[in-house]
């Protein structure tokens, strides 16, 4: 399949997980790909592996919450590739923990990855999008409806990136930018392997189990479809589902769910609190 032969996509948090899944899509599909991380390792392991199959990648070693990396990172991005055509924002990670025993520190870290590292993706890309009338994807979760107990930070988070893309839509269509909102459920990754200042725990237990988890690729897969589409929204795994209808249509009942039945997240190394974030 080569829908997307000749363009060009650039993608946060392209490490792990969806990131890297969508990376690896995107190629397949025949894009160009910019890969973006912090994990330089992780990504130029994974633009040799995309290389090494017939594609064309470039690492860009690029932190989200650091002002003045997104601007670099799309430069030498369309200085290697000549434009960019997808942008997906998609690097995060979850704060969890009862309101009593954080931080106002923990709460500023989760908003300056998942909220503002979202706003810089989309400030630095917006004039290339502009000019090719290309896609943004912001990936949510599940969590911007569903704000559980025990996951204040993740869940504010995402309801404020669910508000930024809905607002963001209507700005753009004017300039021929599609906005689309990724709300992913249980997904393969590492994020409930990650502590709360971000360190990731690879000994740490997956909370989910694999029976609610969907595969990435088979997520990556669905995402790269619906920005191919530029559907508005992307609601991702069968139990996302239906927490959004809940949330949309019965949230006194499914307040009453979650209240009695809530997955745990262990912090990794620290003492388990309830509530995980659902991506």
């Amino acid at each position: 399949m080569a829908r997307l032969t000749g363009k060009v996509a650039l993608v946060t948090g392209a490490s792990s997980g969806i990131g890297a899944a969508l990376a690896r899509e995107f190629a397949r599909q025949g894009a160009a790909v910019a890969l973006l991380a912090r994990r330089a390792d992780r990504i130029e392991a994974l633009a040799a592996e995309l290389t090494a199959a017939g594609g064309r990648a470039l690492a860009i070693p690029c932190d989200v919450t650091s002002d003045g990396d997104l601007e670099r990172a799309t430069a030498a991005a369309v200085a290697e590739f000549g434009r960019l055509d997808i942008v997906v924002a998609n690097a995060g990670f979850g704060v969890a923990g009862r309101f009593a025993d954080l931080a106002l520190d923990d709460y500023r870290r989760q908003f300056e990855t998942n909220v503002f590292g979202v706003l810089r993706t989309a400030s630095a890309t917006l004039a290339e999008l502009s000019r090719t009338g290309g896609t943004l994807a912001i990936v949510g979760s599940v969590a911007g409806y569903l704000s559980a107990p025990g996951s204040s930070p993740y869940a504010m988070s995402k309801a404020a990136v669910r508000a930024f893309a809905v607002a963001l839509r209507g700005e753009l269509a004017p300039r021929g930018v599609a906005v689309v909102l990724v709300t992913p459920g249980f997904v393969d990754s590492e994020i409930r392997r990650v502590d709360n200042r971000g360190v990731l725990h690879p000994g740490a237990r997956e909370p989910v189990p694999a029976w609610l988890r969907m595969p990435a690729a088979t997520a990556a897969r669905k995402i790269a479809g619906a920005i191919v589409r530029r559907r508005r929204e992307l609601v991702v795994t069968a139990h996302g589902k239906v927490a959004v209808l809940l949330a949309r249509h019965t949230p006194g009942f499914l307040a009453w769910l979650v209240a009695r039945a809530r997955v745990s997240r262990p912090e990794p190394g620290r003492t388990p609190r309830p509530g995980a974030p659902p991506t």
